[in-house]
């Protein structure tokens, strides 16, 4: 039998979504709750990886169990188990077929920037005070939609077997309370990409690069001639989208 956990987590004290060695992940987290609850070892499949200390306000894994569960009532008690930066929304059963990662078919990540100090905001933003032409930056976000290849943001040394995604939607735009957030959303995403594209659209923003500029950035495939990566703190996965909720 295949459940799903639909979650979301704070990131600041985890390295990423996926387990990994002398290091603290949110996947292990559950695993090693979940065991606990049900009394046997436990993996999971995640919907994707987040980076260290990027944050998820939507994400699902799956697990495969030999039998049937009370839903609600492990739910209650993960919650219960579970550091209060990793929540649990609902566990539910689906077809066998149905994979976390796989079967998704678009995610969606924001990336808050505060535009004036917020203590409130230190931890889930970018504190960027110059000014912004926010303009421009949409224009060279909008150049993102007919583009396939990315491999210019992408993490070096990946291990991926293309860099083609599919962008569908990709817009800045200011919310109340001093809020500049970036809304991308693609079929997937490569390691690193959407940091990579904040810290390009903001060279955009402050003049540093042209729409020109970035046009041939996006030609060139060449990692080291975009932008720094923006900081992890103002990244959030946002949503993910499966056949089912259609």
């Amino acid at each position: 039998m295949r459940y799903f956990i639909h979650l979301a987590y704070f990131g600041k004290n985890y390295h990423g979504w996926q387990k990994q060695p002398n290091a603290l992940s949110v996947q292990e987290e559950i695993e090693n709750k979940l065991s606990i609850l049900l009394k046997k070892p436990v993996e999971t499949i995640g919907c994707g990886r987040t980076d260290t200390g990027v944050h998820a306000k939507q994400f699902y894994l799956h697990v495969d169990l030999d039998q049937a569960i009370d839903a609600e009532i492990v739910c209650f008690k993960l919650n219960a188990m579970l550091p209060k930066d990793i929540s649990i929304f609902e566990v539910f059963e689906v077809e066998n077929s149905l994979h976390a990662r796989f079967s998704a078919i678009s995610r969606q990540y924001e990336y808050w920037i505060s535009t004036k100090p917020n203590p409130f905001a230190v931890e889930q933003s970018l504190l960027y005070t110059k000014p912004l032409d926010i303009d421009a930056m949409n224009a060279a976000a909008n150049l993102l939609l007919s583009h396939t290849d990315f491999e210019c943001f992408s993490k070096v040394k990946t291990d991926v077997k293309t860099f083609i995604c599919k962008i569908s939607y990709a817009q800045w735009e200011l919310k109340p309370n001093n809020f500049l957030v970036f809304t991308i959303e693609a079929d997937r995403f490569l390691r690193n990409m959407v940091r990579a594209i904040v810290g390009t659209l903001l060279d955009i923003g402050n003049g540093k690069l042209s729409l020109i500029d970035f046009e041939q950035i996006l030609k060139n495939k060449n990692r080291s001639e975009a932008g720094m990566s923006a900081e992890a703190r103002g990244l959030f996965l946002s949503k993910v989208t499966y056949p089912f909720q259609k």
